[in-house]
């Protein structure tokens, strides 16, 4: 693969990235998915902080149907995970998507020199 092809593809990538996360609603989301539960909550659930539908739909005062359009969107770039808990599904945040995600609008906000493979937060040694 080319520079050029590299370059194009990394790009593509943060467009997506973008993309999903250009929505207040989605965001809002998110949010409210990566928010921790009480360290002293007696919880057994696999994912304590994830959220059914309804409850999403609740608390952001939407209805249910764009909330499941906005998982939608969110699960389409792997940052969103759903868990299966009797008839409902519960969604949580991909915690390694999510620090991909972090890193990838990192890289789209640094200035980068042409060629440079840099990688966001490490200096260049000059």
């Amino acid at each position: 693969m080319s520079m050029e092809e590299a370059i194009y593809q990394r790009v593509e990538e943060q467009a997506r990235v973008f993309s999903a996360l250009a929505d207040p609603t989605r965001l809002k989301l998110v949010k409210l998915l990566l928010r921790q539960p009480k360290p002293d909550a007696p919880c057994r659930q696999r994912h304590p902080d994830a959220l059914c539908v309804n409850a999403l739909a609740g608390l952001l005062g939407v209805t249910q149907s764009a909330v499941s359009q906005h998982l939608r969107v969110l699960k389409a770039i792997g940052l969103l995970k759903g868990e299966r808990r009797g008839y409902h599904i519960h969604y949580h945040i991909n915690r390694d998507t999510m620090e991909h995600c972090r890193e990838q609008i990192l890289a789209a906000l640094t200035i980068e020199e042409l060629g440079s493979e840099e990688e966001p937060g490490h200096k260049k040694r000059r």
